[in-house]
């Protein structure tokens, strides 16, 4: 099995933020370290985003206005060095792109990493490839219906001044560059060809790791809806791919030093965690979430925020639909 770091690679509001706070139970084995990327990609000198690009105050008061992607490199590579704990990284994944679908080439910081790639197509991140090599890459979805409204609503009154995120950009959904990444890292054999075993499937798992068959990293992505109908079985087919002894224990983080980690750990990105950092365990849901109508979802979002805003959500959704779909065709089945 891999002992690379592991890296949860999500779009906003996938419930990321409760997967994480799963293995930030595991401090024995893990070092578990919160969306590090979006200090370069919002606040540093070779910021991608156009949130902050004109509001030079809020970059200087964020503490992260010198970060560079090589500082975000340096610094993982550093934490991987100087403990015998794997790393546990979870991040937003369009934090690696230039936004709006152009091409993106290696952050200059980063511009004398040699290049690898060997399938011929062109990496879609500013991350070279060399460096993506060095992870075992997981994914974590969660369909646009329920993620983007999530989103939506910390970019706007009241949430809007606890976020510091004051407008809602599309491009932000980040399903476009997850499915980008996802592609190219199989076209890389980076992860791949072999699919994760789903909770039926714990024999063939077995078999093959005894022979030695379906080495390397697997392809592991975890669909949301899953994870809060059947938690425990999603971690622990998930601990099985990435390497990790899995306890029920996992499941519940209501202890003191759980709970002053976790602040400390999302304190940087102010009101997107909440409801995170009050939890103390992850519950399977007592009734399956409903699939509304379209109908539905429109009215719902109409009478939450207004007229105008419902159509920005609904195109927003319908755009990445595809893309959701796509990377649901290889969610690990339970």
């Amino acid at each position: 099995m891999s002992a690379k770091p592991i890296f949860v690679a999500t779009h906003p509001r996938a419930c990321s933020t409760a997967f994480e706070r799963v293995f930030m139970t595991r401090r024995d084995i893990l070092n578990c370290i919160h969306e590090p990327f979006g200090d370069a990609f919002y606040y540093g000198p070779e910021l991608l985003s156009e949130r902050f690009v004109d509001d030079k105050e809020t970059r200087e008061k964020s503490g992260f206005s010198h970060v560079t992607y090589k500082t975000v490199v340096d610094t993982l590579q550093g934490e991987i060095a100087k403990t015998d704990k794997r790393v546990f990284i979870k991040d937003i994944i369009y934090y690696l792109f230039t936004p709006n679908g152009k091409p993106s080439q290696a952050a200059p910081s980063l511009a004398n990493t040699p290049d690898d790639t060997t399938s011929g197509l062109p990496n879609p991140t500013v991350i070279p490839t060399p460096i993506l090599r060095q992870f075992h890459f997981t994914f974590l979805i969660r369909h646009p219906r329920r993620a983007v409204p999530s989103y939506y609503r910390c970019t706007v009154p009241p949430l809007d001044k606890v976020t510091g995120f004051y407008h809602f950009l599309p491009p932000e959904a980040g399903y476009d560059e997850l499915r980008r990444l996802f592609d190219f890292l199989r076209s890389e054999g980076i992860v791949g060809p072999r699919r994760a075993a789903g909770s039926g499937e714990a024999e063939a798992r077995e078999r093959r790791s005894e022979s030695g068959e379906g080495g390397g990293v697997s392809i592991t992505v975890i669909d949301a809806d899953d994870l809060l109908d059947k938690p425990d079985e999603v971690i622990r087919a998930y601990c099985a791919e990435v390497g990790i002894d899995y306890s029920p224990a996992m499941l519940r983080w209501d202890d003191e030093e759980s709970q002053e980690l976790a602040v400390r750990s999302f304190e940087k990105w102010n009101g997107f965690h909440d409801d995170a950092i009050g939890s103390t365990s992850l519950k399977p849901r007592t009734h399956a979430a409903k699939i509304p109508t379209v109908e539905e979802e429109d009215e719902q979002w109409r009478q939450k925020f207004g007229e105008e805003a419902q159509k920005v959500i609904r195109k927003c959704v319908s755009a990445n639909i595809p893309d959701y779909e796509y990377l649901k065709s290889f969610a690990i089945k339970f």
